[in-house]
């Protein structure tokens, strides 16, 4: 049965690319979470029996299941691109699918069945991916991408430290830092040939973006600072200052995005509110453990429900169409769920502020709502675009083939 079960599924269309099974899972899973969450803080359902209690068992899965699954889907695409090697094969790639999808079910299980099947599937995903993109990564002239393999080790340590360590919090913090560093490096890498693409495709030729590897250096260095700190010394007033250094140093990464008018393309317009979040996110969490307020959570969320949520969606919604072979959606829903995003991370925050204690599970139902809806947009307008066919029948993960009727213009639509 197995002989002709996995060939069958792996040449489905969902397995022709490596992007194509983990942007739906990470949607898919992300309105789960939020849906399973919600119930459990109404007493709908019972709270998850894991090691270290129900809030470690929801970042955890945030972490390690909704984000790595697209940063899985990224990789898988981005690093054949970016080095010429060749895509992950079908089997290959059903086998990495399993293999994460067996990483949630045994964590969920953790209570009953013990931490170690969980942490052998989920290190053991890890691992895979380190072992596929190790070898290109490596032997890559200058290894301009070594980052990637760099974040996946560190992605790693942090889950073992949640697994086996004192403190499984502080190391998801610490995997919450490294995927914020993971989300400026793959924002300068998509941002440079997005952006110049579409002014290219717009006659625009008075204004060039360049994400300048200055600014981009420092806001990952303030980050790194600040996130090992945090960890060393928590509370400490070093933390805050760092915190608000990070915060300086995105901010000062949004000069680069500066370019008139042209700024308020969708494409253009969703990485740049990423970075927002991600500088008010540090910033909030500084002055909180300056001035010794209870709003750190408020500004975790506006890290990772904001900036790392949008991030995600953005790159799914950019990658998941020009690498399934179509063209960038130009209609409206797409805007529409970037902007519950930005809402659903807002309203979240203000359900950490003291003063609205009353009304906070009110406003986290509302913040889990949104997002849901946001990713449900995602999967009924990609579900087709996923698991179908390319419709310029071409292969693999290449960008759309351009017609002679193609408008030129197209690619900043």
């Amino acid at each position: 049965m197995r002989q002709t079960l996995i060939p069958g599924l792996a040449a489905r269309p969902l397995f022709l690319c490596g992007f194509r099974p983990f942007y739906l899972a990470a949607a898919g899973y992300a309105m789960f979470l939020l849906a399973a969450w919600s119930a459990m803080l109404s007493g709908g359902l019972p709270m998850p029996d894991v090691p270290g209690g129900p809030v470690v068992w929801h970042a955890h899965e945030l972490i390690y299941g909704f984000a790595l699954a697209s940063v899985a889907g990224f990789l898988l695409t981005a690093v054949p691109e970016f080095t010429g090697c060749a895509i992950v094969d079908r089997r290959r790639l059903l086998g990495l699918f399993l293999l994460w999808s067996a990483g949630r079910v045994t964590y969920w299980l953790a209570g009953t069945i013990t931490i170690w099947p969980a942490a052998l599937f989920n290190l053991g995903f890890l691992a895979w991916l380190a072992f596929l993109f190790a070898p290109p990564i490596w032997h890559d002239p200058g290894r301009p991408h070594l980052s990637f393999l760099l974040a996946l080790t560190a992605l790693t340590i942090a889950q073992s430290g949640v697994f086996f360590g004192s403190d499984p919090m502080a190391w998801l913090y610490v995997a919450a830092g490294v995927l914020t560093i993971l989300i400026v490096i793959a924002m300068s890498r998509i941002s440079m040939r997005l952006i110049n693409g579409m002014l290219d495709g717009e006659g625009v030729a008075d204004v060039n973006y360049m994400a300048r590897p200055p600014r981009r250096n420092l806001a990952m260095f303030a980050i790194s600072l600040f996130t090992t700190v945090e960890f060393l010394l928590p509370g400490n007033g070093v933390a805050g200052w760092l915190a608000l250094a990070a915060a300086a140093a995105v901010f000062n990464l949004l000069g680069d995005w500066h370019i008139g008018r042209h700024l308020f393309n969708r494409w253009i317009f969703m990485p740049y509110v990423v970075y927002w979040l991600m500088a008010l996110g540090y910033g909030l969490i500084g002055a909180a453990i300056l001035a010794d307020w209870p709003l750190v959570s408020a500004g975790r969320h506006l890290l990772l429900a904001g900036a790392m949520s949008l991030a995600i969606f953005a790159v799914m919604a950019v990658a998941g169409r020009i690498h399934a072979g179509y063209w960038l959606d130009r209609r409206p829903w797409i805007p529409l769920a970037a902007g519950l995003i930005v809402a659903a991370a807002l309203v979240r925050a203000l359900a950490a502020v003291p003063v609205l204690a009353e009304r906070a599970n009110l406003l986290m139902a509302v913040s889990a709502l949104a997002l849901m809806a946001a990713f449900a947009l995602f999967l009924v307008y990609f579900w087709p675009v996923l698991v179908g066919s390319r419709p310029d029948n071409a292969g693999g993960c290449a960008e759309p083939v351009r017609r002679e009727d193609t408008p030129a213009n197209e690619f900043a639509c």
